[in-house]
């Protein structure tokens, strides 16, 4: 590989991590649209579809272990809001991972434009007030959660997301899950998530190691730096952050689609 796509991945790969830490996301909707148009931008060879759903499958397994090693003190971790939605989307996502073989790169990236459009009208939906409320006294439906996550998991291991991106919007307005605490245990939900969709994408073939190496690494070192300053900032500003950056991928895959 040529030093300028080494750094390309490398940079890639940082950026969505980062974000993917501080806002509670696997990061694939950031590193998705990223992976697919800047390396032949820079004139560099393009990934298809599949290619890009492998390595943001793997990406986000490693991405997350360094989120949740950050936020695993405090409380915020919610162990049975992970286990509910983590087991559903477990056997969700390796259901999608596996299936997404016998789907076209168009149908890979109508699922990804679908479940974007989604999760951008979720997140400018009014949100509970909750954010004050002790985090030892969060309740939650346990049947909307681990029903909304198995559904998810399917669509999100089609295209190798691990579906926190809309997850986040269901904890916050469906299950009124308090800003820190969905988004420590998002990443713990996307971590589980991974497994399952990384193994579909494996088994399948629909990984290529080298570029998925640089991404793990840049994924380790920047995912528990954005965590840390998640933590510290306001609950709105966290949120409206991860509208707008779900927004724009929407826009953009669209806009691709329909050209």
């Amino acid at each position: 590989m040529e030093f300028g796509f080494i750094i390309t991945i490398f940079l890639i790969g940082f950026i969505g991590s980062f974000i993917s830490g501080m806002v509670g996301i696997g990061g694939s909707i950031i590193k998705y649209p990223m992976l697919l148009y800047i390396p032949p931008l820079l004139g560099f060879a393009a990934f298809s579809a599949h290619e890009v759903s492998g390595i943001s499958a793997i990406q986000v397994f490693f991405a997350t272990i360094g989120g949740i090693y950050a936020y695993r003190k405090g409380g915020y971790l919610n162990k049975q809001l992970i286990l509910y939605m983590g087991v559903a989307v477990l056997i969700g996502s390796f259901i999608g991972g596996y299936g997404s073989t016998i789907l076209s790169e168009t149908m890979i990236n109508v699922v990804y434009a679908v479940l974007a459009t989604i999760a951008t009208i979720m997140m400018f939906l009014p949100k509970p007030q909750v954010d004050d409320m002790p985090l030892d006294q969060v309740q939650f439906n346990k049947v909307i959660a681990a029903s909304s996550a198995f559904v998810v998991g399917i669509a999100a291991g089609i295209v190798g997301a691990a579906g926190a991106f809309i997850l986040m919007p269901i904890m916050l307005v469906v299950l009124r899950i308090p800003t820190k605490m969905a988004i420590a245990s998002s990443l713990a939900i996307t971590f589980i998530s991974s497994i399952g969709s990384t193994f579909g994408k494996i088994i399948t073939d629909q990984i290529v190691w080298e570029p998925a190496i640089i991404m793990i690494i840049a994924s380790l070192i920047a995912a528990p730096i954005g965590a840390n300053v998640g933590k510290n900032m306001n609950t709105k500003a966290l949120q409206w952050i991860l509208a707008l950056l779900i927004l724009a991928s929407t826009i953009k895959i669209w806009s691709d689609l329909i050209a």
